[in-house]
């Protein structure tokens, strides 16, 4: 498979669409997870391109303005997504949530891409109707048209005070690595599938 993978999809075009967990807020890009990714990936895709489209306070609904235009400058081979945190936090319903990642889900697949959705989770406080529609809207987004629904990439991050930044919210750098050894077990999964299909 690697050797299949190496020859066929040496150069994939991933984009991240995601919030500030992607882009690597209070660090430089060059310390976020996505640049690490790249990093990690290169060993195996030597020409792989990593485009971090993350912007600090996105939500769904912004991310779903600026999809488009990156799908058509970029044309990526994989597509992350990894927003929604902001929604949450905002309060905003889980239904518009739920239509922007299923809408970006439907774009990357119509533009060519694999799309793996990244979900997010908020804080109890919000309550358990709200924070079970709110995971829900992950994995409804991902079902129907076939996206690949990622691991919850702070898993191992966010009930750590170690490893969040002083307001509780943002990973800090050490714990960049750990965001990425969450994802790039399915991220790899992805690129062997284009590799195969290719």
């Amino acid at each position: 498979m690697l050797l299949l993978a190496r020859g066929a999809l040496a150069s994939p075009t991933i984009v991240v669409l995601g919030d500030s967990i992607s882009a690597a807020y209070g660090m430089s890009l060059e310390q976020g997870w996505v640049a690490l990714m790249e990093a990690r990936l290169r060993v195996d895709y030597p020409q792989i391109k990593a485009v971090n489209a993350s912007i600090s306070g996105e939500t769904s609904a912004g991310g779903l303005r600026r999809l488009p235009k990156l799908l058509a400058d970029y044309s990526p081979d994989l597509l992350i997504v990894e927003l929604g945190g902001n929604d949450g936090l905002r309060g905003y319903p889980t239904t518009l949530l739920a239509t922007n990642l299923e809408e970006m889900v439907r774009l990357g697949i119509a533009a060519g891409s694999r799309v793996l959705v990244l979900p997010m989770e908020i804080p109890p406080n919000y309550g358990p109707r709200y924070t079970n529609a709110f995971r829900d809207s992950f994995r409804n987004a991902a079902a129907p048209d076939g996206a690949r629904l990622g691991p919850f990439p702070m898993a191992d991050v966010a009930l750590d005070p170690g490893l969040m930044q002083s307001d509780g919210i943002h990973p800090t750098v050490a714990a960049q690595p750990l965001i990425v050894d969450a994802v790039l077990p399915v991220v790899r999964g992805e690129l062997g599938a284009l590799a195969v299909a290719k």
